[in-house]
């Protein structure tokens, strides 16, 4: 077991990493369960493919569940899903004492977080990721939203999980297409400030693809470590460290706008197309050498993830884009920071950033 602390001044908590987790969970979960007894959040997909063993894990350790099931995808994040869910937590029961469980993606981990943050004015919540992304990412760091219709995760709240269960065994559920959206954000913790581990991605995929045990754990841990260390060093994006962690969402958010927040495009893949798109865009700024530019676009591709507009399917011009951006969360007094790079491991924030010269470089990326 690999316990990683998220060490916030007022409410600190553990991630635990093991392979083999959730054969245990019964055990790990008794603790947060009222009368043997736990309210549980997933969607459609894990329900077919990882609850009928996590229940079997709860029943032996003597504890029972009521279960909440999602449509998969991002429709599962939005207001309607949103009412049912806190209206079923109401029928259920629920007390603010209760830790509502959230099994699945960042789909579920996202609207569970914001469902238990506002149900009651406030109850605690378990992240157990089943998803790459989820593991490395959403899960971690206590941002809780949906989605509306003017953007993604407009509608939200910093709202910290009680506890992280992570079992990379879990990835073996996943369709290939899944883990590599979720490799995307591996990825992201080296181009921010490690360059090593972008070496260390780079010189495993063929590994971590073909899933290597040891390449995986590695992965997740050095991962979740990054991500702790930051969100303990800006839980609530005031000074600006955090924000690195947006690293090709404001690029990649525009690109989900403008494909329906769908299927057609998951968000690791936007993700991805969004960091080579910023690199190539810190490129044309002058701030970044181009054979770092080309190296990120490289490893994306060999990873299966979109790097460019078309492979995202996306034809909109470069004002449309643009206009999305304009309903970004980060956008103050009419300006909207830039996560920029000036080579792989050296990612910064910069204000000034013109959103038609951000245009003219997308249109030029048709």
């Amino acid at each position: 077991m690999t316990v990683i602390s998220v060490d916030l001044s007022n409410r600190p908590y553990d991630i635990h990493v093991r392979a083999g987790l959730l054969a245990d969970i019964g055990s790990v979960l008794a603790p947060y369960a009222r009368d043997s007894r736990l309210l549980v959040i997933t969607d459609e997909n894990v329900a077919q493919a990882v609850l009928p063993k996590f229940e079997a894990a709860l029943r032996s350790a003597g504890l029972s569940s009521a279960q909440f099931i999602l449509p998969a995808g991002e429709t599962g994040k939005s207001w309607a899903q949103l009412e049912q869910l806190t209206d079923w937590l109401l029928e259920q029961h629920v007390e603010r004492s209760d830790h509502i469980i959230a099994l699945g993606g960042g789909v579920v981990g996202d609207i569970t977080g914001f469902a238990a943050h506002i149900i009651k004015r406030g109850c605690a919540f378990v992240q157990i990721p089943t998803t790459l992304l989820a593991q490395v990412d959403s899960s971690v760091g206590g941002k809780t939203a949906i989605n509306s219709a003017a953007g993604k995760n407009l509608v939200g709240a910093f709202h910290q999980p009680s506890l992280v269960l992570i079992d990379p065994e879990l990835l073996s559920t996943l369709p290939t297409r899944q883990l590599a959206a979720g490799f995307a954000e591996v990825v992201k913790y080296g181009l921010i400030d490690d360059a090593p581990f972008f070496d260390f991605c780079a010189d495993n995929l063929d590994s971590f693809f073909a899933g290597s045990p040891d390449i995986r754990a590695q992965a997740i841990i050095r991962s979740v470590q990054s991500k702790a260390r930051i969100v303990a060093a800006d839980e609530t994006e005031r000074t600006g460290t955090r924000a690195l962690l947006n690293l090709g969402h404001t690029f990649g958010h525009a690109l989900e706008a403008d494909t329906g927040f769908s299927d057609r495009l998951f968000h690791g893949e936007a993700v991805a197309a969004g960091m080579a798109l910023a690199f190539r865009y810190s490129v044309r700024m002058g701030f970044c050498p181009a054979e770092d530019a080309e190296r990120v676009t490289e490893l994306l591709k060999q990873a299966g993830l979109p790097t460019s507009l078309s492979e995202a399917g996306v034809s909109a011009e470069g004002a449309a884009l643009v206009d999305y951006m304009r309903h970004d969360k980060k956008m103050s007094a009419g300006t909207l920071p830039f996560l920029l790079a000036r080579g792989i491991g050296q990612t910064f924030l910069s204000n000034d950033v013109a959103l038609d010269d951000v245009a003219a470089f997308l249109d030029s990326e048709v």
